[in-house]
């Protein structure tokens, strides 16, 4: 999962790095503070180096960008999706294979899974710089999550190669990581 702000050095040539590897199964592009323009011209460069290296790219925020594109694979935050009308969102998820959202509590899952989600991304696991001052909703919370839906279910915060085995053990299909990508 990408933030730019905290990429140490050139932010594409980290995502370049990111997806050339064989760690990373995906790079979710999660620029939230970009204007739909300025997002637009980011997400064609990384979808190009996404392309180039045969590795599945998701887009966040903005679905028309996704539309636009002719781009398959969109992330929305929950508020966001709530948000459309229902015919907008009908007409966003014609244009998509997988729509995502991210969730936290049993209450938004169950929202995420009423509005269509294939996936959800369930957080903050541990602590993280990114939800300084946040208490993190631990492994217990991920696993109520994963035990509550059969979609598949991603663990976030505070995730490194030290407590990832945990995060599946929970039930998580898999682990988003955001600092670790941008920092490493």
């Amino acid at each position: 999962m990408t933030n730019r702000r905290l990429c140490q050095g050139d932010f594409l040539a980290r995502v370049e790095s990111l997806a050339k590897g064989n760690i990373y199964q995906a790079v979710l592009l999660r620029e939230k503070d970009l204007t739909r323009e300025q997002y637009d011209v980011l997400a064609k460069e990384v979808l190009n180096i996404c392309q180039k290296y045969g590795k599945k790219c998701i887009l966040h925020s903005f679905p028309q960008v996704a539309v636009r594109l002719g781009h398959p694979y969109l992330h929305l935050p929950l508020p966001l999706w709530q948000s459309l009308d229902r015919r907008e969102a009908a007409r966003i998820r014609q244009h998509m294979i997988e729509i995502g959202t991210s969730v936290h509590s049993r209450e938004q899952l169950k929202q995420a899974v009423e509005l269509g989600a294939d996936y959800v991304i369930a957080g903050h696991i541990f602590a993280t710089d990114c939800k300084k001052g946040v208490a993190p909703r631990g492994l217990d919370f991920l696993q109520s999550i994963c035990q509550e839906t059969n979609i598949p279910v991603y663990g976030i915060g505070g995730i490194n190669r030290g407590n990832e085995n945990a995060v599946l053990q929970a039930g998580a299909a898999g682990v988003c990581i955001m600092s670790g990508c941008m920092k490493g």
